[in-house]
């Protein structure tokens, strides 16, 4: 079944996927992250977490790093994999940042791993 793109119902399928995932081999300076990012949409905003290169619903207090970004490059980056995307973004100036712009680059110098790619392909899948 298909959810919309950060809903609850995709949250929790989400989280399904990763559960069954296992060892997603998650490069060092990605599991370093914590990043709180606000996904800005017409239809009102939504919040995500980044912690050891996963991602999950809400916001937590103390995380070192801030981002806002707007749907459509929120979906490039999660669902589609595009890391680029958010790079030309924060050059762009589409996207803001507060707080510890280091654990951003240090993210977008490794590739990710081929079990991450595989469960990218899966939240793909499941996201309307």
């Amino acid at each position: 079944m298909r959810h919309a793109f950060l809903s609850p119902g995709w949250f929790a399928q989400v989280d399904e996927l990763i559960a069954r995932a296992g060892d997603l081999q998650i490069p060092a300076a990605m599991k370093a992250a914590r990043v709180n990012v606000t996904v800005t949409s017409p239809t009102g905003n939504a919040k995500v977490y980044l912690e050891d290169g996963l991602f999950s619903q809400g916001h937590r207090d103390g995380a070192p790093t801030s981002l806002t970004i707007a749907e459509p490059l929120a979906r490039k980056i999660f669902v589609e994999g595009d890391a680029a995307a958010g790079v030309h973004a924060f050059l762009a100036g589409e996207m803001q940042v507060e707080g510890d712009l280091a654990t951003l680059v240090a993210m977008q110098t490794v590739e990710p791993s081929e079990p991450q790619k595989r469960l990218t392909q899966q939240i793909a899948a499941i996201t309307a």
